[in-house]
């Protein structure tokens, strides 16, 4: 790898699981988004039970549904003979809001609360920072590429996969574990403050690769043709949204006729979307997480791959996938479906 040689190859999308409302794994997403019906909550997750008892004394929610999905991803791959490479090759971007809010708070209290310092429970300190659940998702899985977090609220996913682009470009890394996690529970409900939107958590992630470095046989599902991200400042919301679609689709040389599936999460803009590349290509998203801060974007990518599977018509047309949250700021991918061709 050179780290003064720009590759200019689009980066693959290849491979994706998660951990959702609807269970453990890809086929549990593919499944609960064919039934349509909305979950918020990843049921019966207890962090030892699911991971065992060795090494995860000290997880908290946030990291065990990382960890997890990361390994639910290399087991689907292995269990696929098509597994993904790990050590110094393999980077892991993942977005986050706070990592984990609960433990943040939880921590914080007992420093208050305690008599003595000893009462603060050391131990538990990893897990205040934000970067816990993917540095001991990285450690657990021998993932010694670049190991990234990035807070950018509703756009936080979608901000992790164009860091791994850059990565990729660099010669950074030969492939990228790209996703987001998100933890329900009262800390992070009472930060959300009066809202009718329900709390969703879940971790989901994709395995982003190059040509360049692509295992023969691997399926491709989808190619970032673009990216772009904008803050508004001119106190119009839809403005910057509108912009940054647009500008997207502009650079990846698409026209909203060519839009096969959309989504925008974070703020309620299904409209504006709709008006920008069609009611059909917005309904065809369905959004039933509830609320799953910066894992949003990514869980409606996994929507539209598990949609595009079934469904022949959608190889070859491009997806929509947008973001805009309560400060302004906006960002949208722009990704080609193959249909699983090379």
């Amino acid at each position: 790898m050179s780290s003064s040689t720009i590759h200019r190859d689009r980066p693959l999308i290849t491979a994706w699981s998660a951990v959702s409302p609807f269970g453990l794994g890809r086929d549990a997403f593919a499944a609960g988004v064919g039934r349509g019906q909305p979950a918020h909550e990843v049921p019966d997750f207890d962090v030892r039970k699911v991971l065992g008892k060795a090494g995860t004394r000290t997880y908290d929610r946030a990291t065990g549904l990382a960890v997890t999905t990361v390994r639910e991803l290399l087991a689907e791959a292995e269990a696929a003979r098509s597994p993904i490479a790990t050590g110094g090759g393999t980077a892991l971007v993942l977005g986050t809001t706070l990592g984990s809010a609960d433990s943040c708070a939880g921590f914080s209290r007992a420093s208050f609360e305690g008599d003595k310092p000893y009462d603060v429970p050391a131990q538990l300190m990893p897990n205040v920072l934000m970067n816990g659940p993917a540095a001991a998702t990285a450690i657990r899985f021998d993932l010694k590429g670049p190991n990234t977090t990035v807070a950018g609220g509703a756009a936080g996913g979608l901000l992790a996969l164009g860091y791994a682009r850059r990565l990729l470009a660099a010669g950074r890394a030969e492939r990228a574990v790209v996703g987001a996690v998100e933890e329900q529970s009262p800390t992070r409900e009472w930060l959300a403050g009066d809202t009718d939107r329900t709390i969703g958590e879940g971790g989901v992630v994709l395995l982003v690769e190059t040509a360049r470095t692509l295992p023969p046989g691997r399926r491709v599902l989808a190619e970032l043709l673009a990216l772009d991200v904008r803050l508004d400042i001119d106190d119009d919301p839809a403005q910057a949204l509108a912009d940054t679609v647009r500008e997207a689709l502009d650079q990846a040389g698409a026209t909203p006729e060519e839009v096969w599936a959309a989504a925008v999460t974070g703020q309620p803009a299904g409209e504006q979307l709709a008006a920008l590349v069609g009611t059909e290509a917005v309904g065809r998203v369905p959004a039933l997480l509830g609320d799953t801060g910066s894992a949003a974007t990514v869980f409606s990518l996994t929507t539209v791959l598990s949609l595009a599977e079934h469904d022949p018509t959608a190889a070859g047309r491009v997806a929509v996938i947008a973001s805009l949250d309560h400060q302004g700021l906006a960002a949208c991918a722009v990704l080609r479906l193959t249909g699983g061709d090379r």
